[in-house]
Formats: structure tokens, C-alpha cells, sequence
């Protein structure tokens, strides 16, 4: 389409000096491709089950049996890349150390480990019984069954274990893992430092030498240590603040110093040799003992009683949610402190099979333990093998060796936890979310704190609920700019971030930066009444007018537009209609044109009034608001009556620049002419210096 415009064309100018005929310069206007309505199912953007049937069939077609093997067995893409000689030892080292600190367990945590490692997709979470999920099963089959009734009480617990298993496989498969998504970096920061404090003074009770109240919440903790402070014990404390010592050494001598790195894996298993040497040679009493711990391996057998197992639905999905909270978070840190991507459908699948084997070996539910994972962390642990081979250990110990962990003091394994969840209180976090981000930071106290006055599992909800409710505003309050053009240019950018961006009289040009939808569509219209008359005047050229006759939006990032949107659209035209100005739509893609086509608003406003480039919706806005104007257009306008010695100076610039036509357009030369022209003719030239 040709649209004619007023503005002279440098040839034109000569020719006008030797004839002193006025002639006009068709400007060519990129046409809209409009989509048809009819055609829309075989829009590759639009997603039929047909579509999308062909392109999971393609996607299937193009994997190769590598891509096969990594999707059943995630462990082989570790066990790929795997630096032996790098790697080896610290994931033996590590893998000990949880062996060890898991071995008082029992056998309630033998086979998921082995299962985990080979579908799970997290290198550094340990998996097996936590504090938490054995207090709400307690609560649970408490209020069900007698706990006197051993036998049916534990045969509930497997069964109740082989259903989380089978809800957590589920969500993977149906890659419900984008919920995950909305646990931000914040939430995440923020609950595992407040888990790291609540870890590390619920493990005081053996340094202290007295019990204190098992919580997940700090004030419970505080008020108990205070109390018990009579039944305080100097030889745990000695021996436990004396291992906590030389771990801390040794893990700042193994970060700090690249030929000692092997200190860093080898500080909690020297930990519990050395404190276990101590109290074979010393044997004090004050200091308790890991204890006797029964001998054999688990045995197979398929749960049964699943009579109960309605009653248990509520439970199931509970623990199911906690888990996910509790062990996806911890995994998603320490994904990104180790600097690897975590897939969250395969994690949920891999916890999945892991509960459901479990389950045939006599386990309750399990998921990923914060205090072991974060002692996986600092001893440096960088693939699954580090899983392996704490299940060995673990079958080790329970075949041969429970004599041995018999002499393990606790206060030696509290020491390991506390030293690991040192090192994942991070307050620098919110110091940097603080220079960054407000709104992060925000969410970081609330996360931080709720997590420590009133649990993990509720700190959790709260700060994904608020997190939610952050992403909800600004979807509901869409950023919305006023665009101006950047002088010798076609561009046309955001006012504010570009001050020297100039607007047209008449016009308003508006880009919306997100989706329209019922939501954000008041704000937006809102937005848009302001604009008009709340415009920087001060930076305007073009005909001189006084209000607004036309409103350009750029829709360029809008994605998406729904029937409400639409509706308002219509009403916003009608609005406009009534007050003489016409709305004119730049570069909406093909999915928003489609919807404004199908609902009629496209019609409506008018085919004439779409276009490709904002530039080109302003040299079209700017001829109606020159007509607007009514200027007559005559050959005693200054534009028509230059002197030949600037025509001369123009044509030297041009020779000497290789400048086009469409540049000097564009504003990008400073002539003299801009003293003497008349803006209402030149509105797209440069604005005068």
C-alpha cells in the first residue's frame, strides 16, 4: 500500500529550485499480512491435538539411544561424563560419611538410596527417613491405629509409603514439575538458611547433654535449651566443640588451598573416627552413644493392608506435598551452588521409585534430608555415586559392622551436621537481593522468617504463596510505555529510559509489555486515559494541535489476548469514537491478530489502521493530523524556497557521507534549514539544536 506524504524529498528540492513546482513523495508503508480465520488449524502456533500429536512424534523420531537411555536412567549422564580421578575420591569420602550418619536409621532408608541414584536427576541429595515426615506419619497412624499393634502399625507405614511413591511418579510423568517453578531463588535462600539455623539447634542437645523439645520451629528450640540449662554436660560439649573445630579447619584449608582440597571430603569421616577413638580409650559416661544397632539386611515383602488405604489418601497427598516443598527445594540450592540444572519431573519421578522400591523393603516414606544433603555438599559430593556408595556402606554395616558404630558418640555426628548447615546460612544473599531487588529481598524476610517462628513445611507455603502473589500483581499492573522516537532515527523507544526520544502532537504512542487478559485489561485502559493527557509537551514536534487525535499501540510483546480483553478493546473503540480519536494497532503477531480478527475488532478499528512498523503507523497518523490541521501548502512555505547555497551544502554533506535520502528523513543530518523550515511540513527532520 502507498501512502502520499507532504514532507519534500531532497530531489524534489532541486527539482523545485529550477521549476518551482510543488510535488509530493509516495512513502511506501509495509503492508499487514492479515491471517485468515478459516486457516488458523494449520497455523504451526496454534496447538491441535493433531499438532502437537506430529510433534512428539517428530521429537521421538529424532532421539537417538542416548536420548532413550538418559530418560530411563538418568545416572548415565553422569556416569558419562564421570572424571574418575577427579571425582572418585570425593564421592567415596562423602558417601561414607552419610553411610555413616545414616546407619542409626536402621534399614528404613537402605533401598531408596540405591534407587534414587539411579533415577534421580539431583548429584547431592541424600534421601531417606527426615524428622518431618516421620512426625506427621506418627501423628497420622497414631489416630488410626493402636501404636501397641506393632505389626499393623508398620505395615500401614510401608503401605502409606508405596502411595506417596505412586502419587510422586504420577506428577512426573504428567510433568507436573513447572509447579515447581514457583518456588523462586528468593523463597529458596531464604528457607534454607532459616532451615540451617533451626537444623543446627535442634542438633545442641548433644553438645548440651540433655534432650530438648524436637521442633521445626526456633522458639520452641530456644525456650527448651534455656530451660534444660541445669542438665548441662561439660565433656559432650568439649568433645563435640572440639570435632566441630577441626571440620571447620579442615573445610576452610580444603577450599582455601587446591592441593588440600581432599581435606574438605575427609573432615567428617576424621570427625567420627577420631570421636569414636575417644571413647573407646576414655569411655565416659556423660557422653551418649549411637547404641546397638540390629543386624541383617532388609528383607522382601509386598505391603498389605490395603483396607486402610482410603483412610490414608489425605496422609499420602500431604507428605507428598511436604516432600516436594522440603526435598525439591533443598535439591534446587544445591543445584545451583554446584552449577547444574535440576530437571524437577525427574526428580518427582525419581522420588517416586524410590518410595515405591522402598516399599517392598520395609520403608516408610522418604525424601530428600536437608542435614545429610548439606553434609553431601560440604564434603564435596559431585554425582550419585556419592548415593552408591553410601548404600553400601549402609549394607556393610548392617551385614558385618554394627558392633563397630556402636561406640559412635552423637555429639560427633551433630558436629558433622551443624559444620555442613554453616555453610548454607547465607545472609549475603539478602544482601545482594537488597541492592537488586526489593521485592526479593521482601520475600526473603518473610520466607526466612516464617520458616523459623513457625516451621519449615509453613515457611515453605507462605513464601511461594507470596511469591505468588508478587507475580499476580505484576501480571495484574503490566509495565506500559510511551514511546517516543530516537532523533535521526526509525526507532521509536521508551520516554523515560531515552530522554532525548521525542513524540508527535496528535499522537500517542503506547507499547504494552505483556499479555492482555481479563486481569490487567482495567489497568491498562485506565493507563491509556491517563496518557492522554498526561504527555511531556515540552518534547513534541510536528502540527501544532491541542489534544490527542490518534493512539498507537505497539503490541508487539503482547503473547496472548483473551475474549474479556477483546470486549474491552471494542469499548475502548467506541470510547475513543465518541470523542474523535482513532485507535492504530503496530505489529501485533499472528495468534493476537487471529484473535482480533475472529471477535471483529479488526473490522472495527479498520484494516487500514494495522501496520507492520510503528514508523509507519506515524508517517500515517502524521498526514491526518497535518489535514487535521488544515495548513495550506503553497510555494511560499520556507521548505520551498531554500536558497541554493543550502541545497549545495546538502548535496556537499551527501557526497561527502554516502548519506540516502531516507536518512536525511530520518532526522540524521543538523542543517541550517531547521531555522527557517516549517516544522508542520518537516515532522520527521531531527528537532532544531
Amino acid at each position: 500500500m502507498e501512502i502520499t506524504y507532504a514532507s519534500p524529498s531532497l530531489n524534489e528540492l532541486v527539482e523545485e529550485d529550477s521549476t518551482m513546482r510543488t510535488t509530493t513523495r509516495p512513502l511506501k508503508i509495509i503492508p499487514l499480512q492479515h491471517p485468515s480465520t478459516t486457516s488458523s488449524s494449520s497455523s504451526p502456533s496454534v496447538s491441535t491435538p493433531a499438532s502437537l500429536f506430529l510433534k512428539w512424534t517428530s521429537k521421538l523420531q529424532r532421539m537417538t539411544w542416548i536420548d532413550w537411555l538418559d530418560l530411563f536412567l538418568p545416572c548415565s549422564r553422569w556416569i558419562r561424563t564421570y572424571k574418575w580421578r577427579e571425582y572418585l575420591q570425593i564421592d567415596v569420602m562423602a558417601g561414607v560419611t552419610i553411610g555413616i550418619m545414616l546407619v542409626p536409621q536402621e534399614d528404613s532408608g537402605f533401598v531408596p538410596l540405591f534407587i534414587y541414584a539411579i533415577f534421580g536427576s539431583s548429584r547431592q541429595l541424600a534421601v531417606g527417613p527426615v524428622a518431618l515426615v516421620s512426625l506427621l506419619v506418627s501423628n497420622v497412624l497414631s489416630g488410626i491405629v493402636d501404636s501397641s499393634d506393632t505389626e499393623l502399625y508398620t505395615e500401614m507405614a510401608i503401605l502409606l509409603a508405596l502411595m506417596v511413591g505412586i502419587l510422586e511418579c504420577t506428577m512426573g510423568l504428567l510433568r507436573l514439575g513447572w509447579l515447581i517453578r514457583f518456588i523462586s531463588h528468593s523463597v529458596i535462600s531464604g528457607f534454607t538458611t532459616a532451615s540451617a539455623i533451626v537444623i543446627a539447634l535442634s542438633q545442641a542437645k548433644y553438645f548440651l547433654g540433655y534432650d530438648i523439645e524436637r521442633s521445626s520451629k526456633i522458639v520452641p528450640l530456644v525456650k527448651s535449651i534455656i530451660q534444660g540449662a541445669d542438665g548441662f554436660l561439660w565433656p559432650p560439649f568439649v568433645m563435640g566443640s572440639i570435632i566441630l573445630a577441626i571440620l571447620l579447619v579442615m573445610k576452610h584449608l580444603g577450599k582455601s588451598r587446591k592441593y588440600l582440597r581432599f581435606l574438605r571430603a575427609a573432615g567428617p569421616l576424621t570427625g567420627v573416627v577420631l570421636g569414636t577413638a575417644i571413647v573407646k580409650v576414655f569411655n565416659p559416661s556423660s557422653i551418649s552413644l549411637v547404641g546397638g544397632i540390629p543386624q541383617g539386611l532388609p528383607k522382601f515383602s509386598i505391603p498389605k493392608e490395603f483396607g486402610y488405604a482410603t483412610s490414608l489418601i489425605p496422609t499420602a497427598f500431604l507428605i507428598t506435598g511436604v516432600a516436594i516443598l522440603e526435598s525439591v527445594g533443598i535439591a534446587k540450592a544445591l543445584a545451583a551452588k554446584n552449577g547444574y540444572e535440576l530437571d524437577s519431573n525427574q526428580e518427582l519421578f525419581g522420588l517416586g521409585v524410590a518410595n515405591i522400591f522402598g516399599s517392598f523393603f520395609s520403608a516408610y516414606p522418604s525424601t530428600g534430608s536437608f542435614s545429610r544433603s548439606a553434609v553431601s555438599h560440604e564434603s564435596g559430593a559431585k554425582t550419585g555415586l556419592a548415593g552408591v556408595v553410601t548404600g553400601i556402606v549402609m549394607g556393610c554395616a548392617l551385614l558385618f559392622l554394627t558392633p563397630l558404630f556402636k561406640y559412635i558418640p552423637q555429639c560427633a555426628l551433630a558436629a558433622i551436621v551443624i559444620s555442613a548447615v554453616m555453610g548454607l546460612v547465607d545472609f549475603e544473599e539478602a544482601i545482594f537481593l537488597w541492592r537488586v531487588d526489593k521485592k526479593d529481598f521482601l520475600l526473603w524476610i518473610i520466607t526466612s522468617t516464617t520458616t523459623l517462628f513457625l516451621g519449615i513445611e509453613i515457611g515453605v507455603l507462605i513464601g511461594v504463596g507470596v511469591s505468588l502473589a508478587f507475580v499476580i500483581h505484576e501480571s495484574a499492573n503490566p509495565h506500559i510505555a510511551v514511546l517516543g522516537r530516537l532523533p535521526g532515527t526509525t526507532v521509536y523507544r521508551n520516554t523515560q529510559q531515552y530522554p532525548e526520544a521525542y513524540t508527535y502532537n496528535g499522537i500517542v504512542i503506547v507499547r504494552i509489555d505483556s499479555p492482555i487478559y481479563f486481569a490487567n485489561i482495567s489497568y491498562i485502559k485506565d493507563r491509556l486515559r491517563e496518557y492522554e493527557t498526561d504527555v511531556d509537551k515540552c518534547s513534541r514536534r510536528g502540527p501544532e494541535v491541542e489534544r490527542i487525535y490518534f493512539v498507537i499501540l505497539e503490541l508487539s510483546p503482547v503473547t496472548y489476548i483473551d475474549s474479556s480483553a477483546v470486549q474491552a478493546l471494542k469499548d475502548l473503540h467506541q470510547e475513543y469514537k465518541m470523542r474523535d480519536i482513532q485507535i492504530a494497532i503496530s505489529n501485533p503477531n499472528r495468534d493476537v491478530l487471529l484473535t482480533l480478527s475472529r471477535s471483529g475488532v479488526v473490522e472495527m478499528i479498520g484494516k487500514e489502521w494495522y501496520f507492520v512498523r510503528v514508523h509507519d503507523a506515524v508517517q500515517v497518523c502524521l498526514q491526518h493530523v497535518q489535514s487535521l490541521k488544515g495548513t495550506p501548502r503553497s510555494t511560499d512555505d520556507p521548505v520551498l524556497n531554500e536558497k541554493p547555497s543550502f541545497l549545495q551544502r546538502v548535496l556537499k554533506q551527501r557526497a561527502d557521507d554516502d548519506s540516502s535520502i531516507a536518512q536525511l528523513e530520518s532526522g540524521f543530518f543538523r542543517s541550517p534549514v531547521s531555522e527557517d523550515s516549517n516544522p508542520q511540513l518537516e515532522p520527521l527532520l531531527s528537532r532544531k539544536a
